[in-house]
């Protein structure tokens, strides 16, 4: 049986999908092991799968390196935040690709799972140690260009019109300028361990391994008709709490005289908190049940949002498994695994989009008509209910987000991607591309 290597950073947004996959791998008899940082670590131990810990990457300078992301992701610096980004995405590839090695040569995995932000083994190590190399999305718009989206990362609408085709051509052009100084960084490096230079950009390069899944659906990513055969959407691959982990008493205990509205910055979250505050004003002694969390690195009494009205409930973490399928309205920041989570339930959103691919998720959101979009410079407490509101009160936001979760229901994204992955270790997946 295949054996699994799967490479990830550590954070919950990232890890969370994969050990779902992890446990579907492991029900069909294969062995799996993960390659991460400390801060996953316990989690997936927990889980009963190896870990494998980064040796070569200095994690409390990583952990500093995504605050500052967020930070200038935020207030619009992209010159700095390119630094940044090329620093993560290239400048810890040596320490990935000298850990893999060790790990590789120790562990004799058929195969590497790589999230789309983990370059070693993409850029590198497919071809060195000639292992297979499945790419893992983290994101729910696929990132690999073409002429059906706008370049990823900007949150820019959909070419459909001549107005927003002719945007999207300009946007491209300064984009693959950006985009050159990312391969020629990456070319360097890959001369290092005697590779050929690449023709296209990293992440456009992805697209060329033989595998390359997508946790989310086509009709919630513009039904593109623009991408490799490598490519596979199969559906979110949610895990979000360990199995021994109960639902609190006074979720169970929490009347449905009104309707429940989730607010959530995240699982991980360290700015300020713009939604929450604007939430805890707006939201406050309206007739419906307000649950707002803070992300497991916040504690609630830390947070300066003001008196918390009695229809708010202020708690640091609770499961989606357990709140979406009974939650009327989602406010969130758009992170992918939160939005799939709720279209799998069926819920309807208020998008307030921060950084990285939330800008992205909220026009894809607003695009499918299961939600609404609300600039995060624009989220006072008024503008916020108001647009809870009206996701409350015009029933087409349910009807589309249950057309969604009836969609998904044909879906089942971890263990479809673990028969894909079986398929590809075996050396089946080609065969049946061709």
């Amino acid at each position: 049986m295949p054996k699994f290597l799967i490479g990830v950073w550590p954070f919950p947004g990232h890890y969370f999908p994969l050990i779902a996959v992890a446990r579907a791998l492991r029900e069909r008899g294969h062995e799996v092991a993960f390659y991460t940082g400390a801060q996953a670590r316990a989690l997936i131990e927990a889980e009963g799968f190896v870990c494998f810990p980064f040796e070569h990457i200095d994690e409390d300078s990583l952990a500093a390196l995504m605050v500052a992301r967020e930070e200038f992701a935020s207030t619009r610096r992209p010159g700095k935040l390119r630094t940044l980004l090329r620093e993560w995405l290239l400048g810890t590839l040596p320490g990935q690709v000298t850990d893999l090695t060790k790990v590789i040569n120790r562990w004799q995995p058929d195969v590497i799972v790589a999230e789309t932000a983990l370059w070693g083994p993409g850029l590198v190590l497919h071809e060195t140690l000639h292992i297979p190399v499945a790419i893992f999305s983290t994101v729910a718009a696929c990132m690999l260009p073409g002429v059906d989206v706008p370049l990823f990362g900007l949150g820019l609408p959909r070419p459909h019109n001549l107005q927003t085709r002719w945007l999207t051509r300009g946007v491209t052009v300064v984009g693959n300028l950006v985009a050159a100084g990312f391969r020629r960084q990456a070319n360097k490096l890959r001369h290092g361990y005697g590779l050929a230079p690449l023709a296209v950009p990293p992440t456009e390069y992805f697209g060329h391994m033989p595998l390359y899944l997508m946790p989310s659906l086509p009709e919630f990513d513009y039904q593109r008709q623009d991408l490799p055969s490598s490519v596979h959407y199969i559906g979110p691959c949610v895990w979000n709490k360990p199995q021994t982990e109960v639902t609190p008493d006074w979720l169970r205990e929490l009347p449905h005289d009104q309707p429940w509205v989730h607010v959530s910055e995240g699982t991980v979250n360290s700015q300020q908190p713009l939604v929450l505050r604007a939430a805890a004003q707006g939201l406050a002694n309206q007739p419906m049940h307000v649950i707002m969390t803070t992300g497991g690195n916040r504690a609630p009494e830390t947070l300066d949002l003001g008196p918390i009205a009695p229809n708010v409930r202020l708690v640091r973490w609770v499961s989606h498994s357990d709140l979406l399928p009974q939650t009327d309205v989602l406010v969130t920041t758009g992170g992918a695994g939160t939005i799939m989570t709720a279209l799998q339930c069926g819920v309807p959103m208020v998008v307030i989009p921060t950084e990285w691919d939330k800008p992205d998720n909220a026009r894809r959101v607003v695009a499918a008509g299961v939600g609404v979009r609300l600039s995060p410079h624009q989220c006072t407490a008024e503008r916020l209910r108001a647009a809870v509101l009206e996701v409350l009160q015009n029933p087409i936001y349910r009807r589309n987000a249950r057309h969604m979760q009836t969609l998904l229901e044909q879906y089942d994204g971890p263990h479809r991607a673990a028969e894909l992955l079986e398929m590809l270790g075996i050396g089946q997946l080609a065969q049946e591309a061709a």
